[in-house]
């Protein structure tokens, strides 16, 4: 097996407690498997599912960074300061 596949299996977090970059390493890691290895439709199927739930987690935490971004504002003095940004659960 690649490296890559052996990274897409590596480690036991769900998905949604992924952080951005983990999350973005794991879909790399299912592409570059789908596109090297021969694996049967099934295997495909199941790293399709895979790789379409990393890219909500992925869409869902830049979502959460832009948002935290927009937040941001210049009071009239010139400093910038960071709102409390209410965290969805």
């Amino acid at each position: 097996m690649s490296e890559a596949g052996k990274a897409a299996q590596a480690g036991s977090k769900p998905d949604s407690e992924l952080g951005f970059e983990e999350a973005l390493g794991k879909l790399r890691a299912i592409v570059e498997m789908m596109e090297n290895d021969d694996l049967r439709l099934e295997t495909l199927l199941t790293k399709y599912e895979e790789g379409s739930q990393l890219i909500q987690v992925c869409s869902a935490k830049l979502n959460e960074a832009e948002l935290k971004v927009q937040q941001l504002e210049r009071s009239s003095s010139g400093k910038t300061s960071l709102k409390p940004f209410p965290l969805s659960e």
